[in-house]
């Protein structure tokens, strides 16, 4: 799948929960992967951006499924 198709995609939890829909991806470019969905933009400013990965961003290992939507693994607090 092309990253771009990602955006703005539908994010559900494997119990059907709506969560948001992907606004950003962090990537780990050296390794080639996706590392996590944000959904919301990340800030410039350093406390936002951290609050933002605390609570608006989903580690894409626990993706479970990427087709018409996004299905998650439940979420943990990270």
């Amino acid at each position: 799948m092309e990253l771009s198709k990602l955006y703005g995609m539908e994010v559900f939890t494997d119990t059907g929960k709506f969560l948001g829909t992907v606004q950003e991806l962090i990537i780990d470019v050296e390794k080639g992967y996706v590392v996590r969905l944000l959904l919301e933009p990340l800030p410039t400013s350093k406390d936002k951006a951290a609050k933002v990965l605390k609570e608006k961003s989903i580690l894409y290992d626990h993706v479970a499924s990427v087709a018409d939507v996004i299905v998650v693994k439940k979420q943990r607090t990270e």
